[in-house]
């Protein structure tokens, strides 16, 4: 007998019904705390930069890893992972203030690194360095009279939607939320290097600054 099952895996991201993501956070959290641990054991026998290529390399990939589908979710759990993460890199107590460490390791919190996501991606969209599929879900502004707004690479937002759990958290209405939010100067760039950079200054400023 076929047991009906709660959740679904596909490309090692849980899903259910309600699209809460609650599955997949747990699965994460749970390997990140593992590999945490064990650098955490190795901790005084490497230096700084050593520890924190092995933090990249086994926590922070798993917390970035699709990390857009958590837009507008809670990101208490894994910020939690990464707070722990940057007080073993920089030898501080548990105690410590995170916000300085993280600033000092000029790191993104994970809220903004959820934002850089979406915003990189919805720029890749918008010069056909994505799949199609994922560049139909977005529309420029046209407006039907000369606005100063039809210059300024602006994307169009879909209705409000009426779910609670994915509709506006869906790439077609997060994606110009954010996108949006930008400043005309990073929008406009003309190379993805130099969209890269300029979008983490900005979200850098915005949030220690």
């Amino acid at each position: 007998m076929i047991s009906i099952s709660n959740t679904a895996t596909n490309l090692g991201i849980v899903t259910d019904g309600t699209l809460d993501m609650s599955g997949h956070v747990k699965k994460i959290v749970r390997a990140a705390s593992f590999a945490l641990h064990r650098i955490g054991s190795l901790r005084k026998y490497l230096d700084t930069t050593s520890t924190e290529r092995l933090v990249h390399a086994f926590v922070s990939s798993r917390l970035d890893y699709c990390n857009s589908l958590l837009y507008g979710l809670s990101a208490k759990d894994f910020q939690r992972i990464q707070n722990s993460a940057a007080r073993m890199v920089t030898r501080c107590s548990k105690h410590s203030h995170i916000t300085p460490i993280l600033q000092q390791l000029h790191w993104l919190p994970i809220r903004e690194r959820i934002t850089y996501k979406v915003a990189l991606l919805t720029y890749k969209a918008l010069h056909d360095m994505a799949p199609m599929y994922i560049a139909d879900l977005l529309a420029q502004c046209q407006p039907t009279r000369s606005l100063r707004s039809s210059t300024q690479c602006l994307l169009r937002r879909p209705p409000l939607s009426r779910t609670t759990h994915y509709g506006d958290r869906s790439f077609a209405a997060s994606a110009p939320t954010i996108w949006n939010d930008l400043p005309m100067s990073i929008r406009s760039k003309t190379s993805l290097d130099s969209f890269k950079t300029s979008l983490k200054t900005h979200l850098f400023v915005n949030c220690f600054c």
